[in-house]
């Protein structure tokens, strides 16, 4: 069979998934909103979020004309295909898209999650879960819908050759990129200045509750949960999820074109029938995720774990009659072992993500009890444990790696026979890893949106006064929501690793290309380069100034919210009382500002830096700052999102009772430690794995001027 003519298979699975986030959402819409008072909040973060988006997308706007008309100098030159400028836009504005619906989705259903937990705890998980689906069955479904059109558009209608296609679509990730990283760097700046602005005036100063309607940055707090970990998570897993595919479609084609036109074909379609496949597996998934009516914390993890499993287990059987049908009897057992072996690589990384941040496991256990000698011990104690927790994601990594490299059959002997055809078979074999880790994204992004909304829940839970009982059930579903957040972090770290080593072999291979025709040398890229090494170590810097850049970002937005509080603590007669209402507007105003403001810089640093890497130190010095890169920033992500997931669950568990307890200094101190970790675990480590992808994206897109006007 001749695969090139089967990509409207990807149409039909887009469709599937797309139909399916319809259908939750209508489910979501059903619930009940509540009462008039818990209406009125949910509208007040409803409207909060929907205008910092609205404000950030015309900040983004800007950026893209510019990234256009320079896309588009690039074409006219004949450093770039004149399909990149109009790919960069359709990739950017379909991610937008789905973080847009996703929110949008997210702060209609933490208001029914908050009333379907006055019924009974497990009614408020069957929303947050259901509002969870929309988002990730729409960055499902969005992302193989441009992936589809886009080879569709190029083979049949413009009749490009397979290699042009290949160039085409390793470069077409820059826009998704550019709207990923603002989106995390943005949302989370403004949902960590507005929760530690919070904290450290409402629960640390003013011993009053977290999410009390009396604290003026309580409905911020609320919005930047939506603009942080929902539409920034979503543009992060929509960016891993389609250039996953797009990095294994060059790789297909680099490694099985010298086999004939029928094998390279058909290993440039399976990412995309295993993309499909998953989208099947993630919705019977989802009909697993059930609970009684006397279920508990642990109940509701375990039933989110069940759903999760299932659907992978599903698409990893389904995955091997695929790759025999599409692969033949030669090659699909490597390939399928390589499915495999991503697959698990994400289950398990997202289980060591929760042993080392839930409060079920003795590491978090632990760092509560440091809250018995103050804040200074639970903040050592949870910066060792955020860095002892990067070794087994690591580990699992580079065993996957190395797995699905030498299952595809790769051989890392350059004296063997045919060691370059096998070598790029190998490659591919850890494209199609990056793949199968991200195939069942449907459900295993839908767990972590979960979180959020929880957390909304229950602060309007608090927020609306209704009764204790409702605001222990919202409790107990957002720290639950703080395991599914952490796990979904740690999966997206870990797939944008696979992910980003992909989209590095593909710069190197596009780079030759370029080489080859401009009749010079292929890259040396050996360690004693020095163009190699000096990338290396910038790529590290970069990762460690970025990371600095996002924390001052959150400091000086969360002073400006410390100083907005207090003042109205000061001002407004009768607040604390609670005779008079805070000035909520001011809080999200000041939070939009800065965090519009603040994201500019670490952005654009990770945009201009590749290209002048490139011009200085010409294509390797790039492959050296991509490897520095994604190495640090897979590390430092690691340990800054784990060690801030730990102190956020510490907290909780003191707050259950343990260690004497709500407001304690145990608790103080746990408050802290939180306080410390917010930037850690929703800015700085969520933002580093978009970094590394966008550095490799940015690259590969402007190779063609970095190959011709290259100093070195």
């Amino acid at each position: 069979m001749n695969f090139e003519n089967a990509f409207w298979v990807g149409i039909v699975g887009a469709v599937i998934a797309l139909a399916f986030a319809f259908i939750q959402r209508k489910k979501v819409l059903k619930f009940s909103e509540g009462t008039d008072a818990m209406k009125k909040i949910a509208a007040s973060i409803r409207e909060g979020a929907n205008a910092y988006l609205k404000r950030q997308l015309r900040t983004v706007a800007k950026f893209y004309v510019l990234m256009f008309i320079i896309l588009g100098v690039l074409a006219i030159l004949g450093y770039a295909t004149p399909f990149i400028p109009f790919a960069f836009l359709t990739g950017g504005i379909l991610c937008q898209l789905s973080a847009y619906i996703g929110m949008k989705v997210a702060t209609k259903a933490n208001v029914r999650t908050a009333a379907a937990a006055s019924e009974s705890l497990n009614k408020g998980p069957k929303v947050a879960f259901s509002s969870g689906t929309v988002m990730s069955f729409t960055v499902v479904g969005l992302s193989l819908l441009d992936v589809s059109l886009w080879f569709l558009v190029l083979k049949f209608i413009f009749n490009q050759s397979p290699q042009a296609i290949a160039e085409n679509m390793v470069m077409f990730g820059v826009g998704v990129s550019a709207f990923a990283l603002f989106a995390r760097v943005g949302g989370g700046i403004f949902t960590k200045a507005a929760d530690v602005g919070a904290d450290l005036v409402g629960k640390v100063e003013a011993g009053i509750p977290e999410d009390d309607p009396r604290n003026p940055a309580v409905i911020a707090d609320n919005v930047g949960d939506n603009v942080g970990d929902v539409a920034g998570m979503g543009a992060d897993l929509y960016e891993s999820y389609i250039k996953a595919m797009h990095a294994a479609i060059a790789l297909g084609f680099a490694g099985f074109q010298a086999l004939g036109t029928e094998i390279m074909w058909a290993s440039m379609f399976l990412p995309v029938a295993l993309s499909v496949v998953g989208v099947i597996a993630s919705i019977i998934g989802t009909f697993f995720i059930r609970t009684g009516e006397k279920a508990n914390q642990k109940d509701l993890l375990r039933t989110l774990r069940r759903g999760t499993y299932i659907a992978a287990v599903l698409a990893t059987a389904a995955a091997a009659p695929l790759s025999y049908f599409i692969m033949g009897s030669e090659y699909w057992l490597g390939l399928f072992i390589s499915i495999l072996v991503g697959v698990a690589a994400g289950c398990l990384i997202a289980y060591f993500t929760e042993y080392f941040t839930s409060d079920t496991y003795k590491p978090t256990k632990k760092l509560a009890a440091a809250s018995e000698t103050g804040s200074a011990t639970i903040v050592i104690g949870g910066i060792s444990l955020g860095m002892k927790s990067t070794l087994p994601p690591v580990i699992i990594i580079a065993a996957s790696v190395l797995i699905s490299f030498l299952a595809s059959g790769g051989v890392l002997d350059p004296n063997s026979p045919g060691y370059d055809l096998s070598f790029l078979r190998g490659l591919y074999g850890i494209g199609i890893a990056a793949v199968g880790m991200l195939s069942t994204l449907g459900i295993t992004l839908a767990c972590d949106a979960y979180g959020p909304v929880a957390d909304n829940a229950g602060g309007i839970a608090e927020m609306a006064h209704l009764d204790k009982v409702v605001r222990e059930r919202t409790d107990a579903l957002d720290s639950l929501g703080n395991t599914t957040a952490a796990t979904g972090k740690g999966f997206a770290i870990g797939s944008a690793a696979l992910t980003s080593l992909a989209l590095i072999v593909s710069f190197v291979n596009v780079a030759n290309a370029r080489l080859e025709y401009a009749g010079r040398q292929a890259m040396d890229l050996s360690i004693n380069n020095p163009s190699v090494l000096i990338g290396l170590f910038l790529g590290v810097m970069l990762v460690f100034v970025f990371t600095a850049l996002t924390m001052s970002s959150v400091q000086r937005a969360a002073q400006s919210i410390v100083v907005e509080v207090r003042r109205q603590f000061r001002e407004i007669t009768g607040l604390m009382e609670g005779a008079a209402e805070p000035d909520y507007t001011t809080c999200v105003d000041l939070c939009t500002k800065s965090a519009l403001r603040e994201m500019i810089l670490p952005s654009l640093l990770g945009v201009i830096l590749p290209i002048v890497t490139g011009f200085i130190l010409g294509p390797s010095g790039v492959v050296g700052l991509l490897a520095g890169a994604t190495v640090a920033g897979f590390a430092l992500a690691n340990f800054m999102s784990n060690a801030g997931g730990a102190w956020d669950n510490a907290k909780k568990y003191i707050e259950g009772g343990a260690y004497n307890g709500k407001g304690s200094e145990n608790h103080k101190a746990a408050v802290i430690g939180d306080t410390v970790g917010d930037p850690f675990k929703d800015t700085c480590g969520p933002s580093i794995n978009t970094l590394f992808k966008l550095v490799s994206t940015i690259s590969i897109a402007f190779v063609g001027i970095i190959v011709t006007y290259s100093i070195f």
